[in-house]
């Protein structure tokens, strides 16, 4: 088992950051966290490498204590930060170089271990560019070299595509998916649930500190938000509203990007365009966004 923790709990002051929870990290495993701002996430990150200390509870990393033993996690840990953290002053390389000396990489290993990841982030072309002059996309990719310099046994990715154009997300999310195959132990907070349910083989949802749900991202989706979603404009929200007071069927939620309807069949929603002159702007099936929307609070109506 990679990560242990049992009824975790993390107080500040009179604010519960992470109130009782109970999980598992499995080897091998790309492990999501997904939850709003707040839910907790950050928080249990920094205790499983012990930056931040549990107010109670069990918390086992390698099957270490991250109070006593958090030297000897750290050196088996690869963390990718929310910030990038990286010394604009320096080049690419001088910044890796440097990181790996502080990691107690053997001075003749250094330089090979660092062009070898630059070259697999698709970075050595920049590698004597001072950082200043790189991207928002490849100081991302550099950041994940750094986590991967110390051969990490777990990679602990915290929001790593944050604010990243589309192509460079897929980009990381190739490599993510390649140090998986390789048999890298993932954990993955992130506020995309694409992302999730692209590259988790499991995860759950954390909400004011508890766990709202647990499973494969495929199971989820078929236990809370089962079927088809259509995504119908605002402007129809008279006829809807009068429609689905008719038809109990249906789940409604409505939001500033439009009105949306669950229902268990795709017929269900064709047949309000066949039968009603109604144009959705999309139908697609249920996605873990639907799921997260459900339990975090934005739950889609039982009595529409």
């Amino acid at each position: 088992m990679m990560i242990t923790a049992k009824s975790l709990t993390k107080n500040f002051g009179n604010f519960t950051a992470v109130d009782h929870i109970d999980l598992n990290v499995h080897q091998g495993e790309c492990f999501g966290l997904l939850g709003p701002n707040g839910a907790g996430k950050s928080t249990f990150i920094s205790m499983t490498y012990g930056t931040v200390q549990r107010s109670g509870g069990e918390l086992l990393v390698f099957g270490h204590d991250p109070k006593t033993h958090s030297r000897d996690i750290k050196k088996r840990l690869g963390v990718v930060t929310q910030d990038n953290a990286l010394d604009e002053s320096l080049t690419v390389l001088e910044n890796m170089l440097i990181y790996s000396s502080f990691i107690g990489i053997p001075r003749h290993e250094r330089k090979k271990r660092v062009l070898d990841l630059l070259d697999y982030m698709n970075l050595t072309h920049k590698k004597d560019t001072k950082i200043i002059t790189l991207s928002g996309g490849m100081k991302r990719r550099l950041v994940f070299v750094r986590a991967l310099l110390g051969q990490p046994e777990l990679l602990i990715l915290d929001e790593p595509t944050t604010g990243l154009d589309p192509a460079i997300r897929h980009l990381l999310w190739g490599k993510v998916k390649e140090l998986h195959q390789q048999g890298t132990s993932i954990v993955l907070t992130t506020h995309y649930m694409h992302e999730a349910e692209v590259l988790c083989d499991r995860l759950v949802i954390m909400n004011n500190g508890k766990i709202s749900a647990e499973g494969s991202p495929r199971d989820m989706i078929h236990k809370h938000t089962p079927g088809y979603i259509g995504i119908f404009p605002l402007e129809d929200r008279e006829k809807i509203h009068k429609l689905t007071s008719q038809i109990n069927s249906f789940k409604v939620h409505e939001d500033s990007s439009g009105i949306y309807l669950r229902a268990a069949t795709l017929e269900e929603l064709t047949s309000l365009h066949s039968q009603h002159g109604m144009n959705p702007l999309q139908i697609r099936p249920s996605n873990l966004e639907d799921v997260f929307l459900k339990l975090t609070g934005q739950e889609l109506s039982d009595d529409a």
